[in-house]
């Protein structure tokens, strides 16, 4: 049986160790020096994660008929991307945050020092990836990473968030957090791996960005809820953080109900945005379902 028939658990397994070995050679070996740096770029990203968004990249590769071995570039680096975010979140003049994907976060097994430069290193590693993909328009790839990653986007998002920790934020303004800090390298990694196959029209192309957008909110909401739901042996990492820092959440502003409702339209609108792609939309539609349902 192709991969591209599997049923969903099996494709997602699938991709999972797909792009686990695919950043496995794009990275340094750790005995190459500096080797402390290499051994703690690889601790961030290798052997955990939910790789939604390489998963994300490789579903919207399937709708635009892609060679999976171009999209490998642009799923890891979303992945690498994502991997050098959560090193620096965790960092003690950030988040200061000891537990990630169940293991010790990168600056306390490593120190502040190598955490900060391995963070640092794999977004590099990022670009270098996806040079390294015959796409269209490699130009067009780059700056879409970039503007993911920066004040634009990630970063701005993160900026946001430190500065409301202890100040009410309303609605509107928690969605443009999110939409930034979550969302833009969700986006990022379905027009990513979009971009790796053929082009599509306007139409589609809103389409598509509909549906990422409702995903990349659905995550949010979801973390929000989990953060209030869930242990740290089940999410592997802290939990309850946002009610101790007083953060803003879906959950503070509307409950935990009206939360939960609030994921359900999301599914809703990135259900109707798939739509128009029939059954080439069929991983990224399942990848949907498994955001909005995930306990971890």
């Amino acid at each position: 049986m192709s991969p591209d028939d599997f049923p969903w658990n099996r494709w997602s397994e699938e991709r999972a160790r797909r792009i686990e070995s695919v950043i496995d050679r794009f990275l340094p070996p750790a005995t190459e020096p500096p080797q402390r740096l290499h051994e703690a770029m690889r601790y961030a990203v290798l052997g955990g994660g939910k790789r939604v968004r390489a998963q994300l990249a490789y579903a919207a590769g399937e709708l635009t008929g892609a060679e999976i071995s171009i999209v490998d570039h642009a799923a890891a680096a979303v992945e690498l991307v994502h991997a050098y975010s959560l090193i620096h979140d965790d960092l003690p003049c950030m988040d200061d945050d000891v537990l990630r994907r169940g293991k010790p976060t990168c600056h306390v097994a490593f120190g502040e020092a190598v955490a900060l430069l391995a963070g640092d290193a794999l977004q590099s590693f990022a670009f270098e990836a996806l040079a390294g993909a015959a796409l269209r328009d490699s130009g067009q790839a780059a700056l879409v990473l970039a503007q993911a990653a920066g004040s634009r986007g990630m970063a701005g998002g993160q900026a946001i968030d430190l500065g409301c920790i202890d100040k009410a934020l309303d609605l509107p303004e928690l969605e443009r957090m999110h939409r930034l800090k979550t969302g833009a390298l969700i986006r990022a990694a379905v027009r990513l791996g979009a971009d790796c196959g053929q082009a599509m029209d306007a139409d589609e192309n809103d389409a598509l960005l509909r549906y990422a957008l409702a995903i990349g909110l659905a995550f949010q909401v979801v973390d929000d809820v989990l953060d209030v739901e869930g242990t740290a042996q089940s999410l592997g990492k802290t939990a309850g953080k946002d009610a101790v820092q007083r953060k803003s959440t879906y959950v503070t502003l509307l409950g935990l109900a009206a939360a939960r409702e609030r994921i359900e339209a999301l599914r809703v609108e990135a259900r109707e945005a798939l739509s128009p792609f029939g059954t080439r939309a069929r991983r990224l539609e399942e990848l949907a379902e498994w955001i909005v349902v995930r306990t971890h």
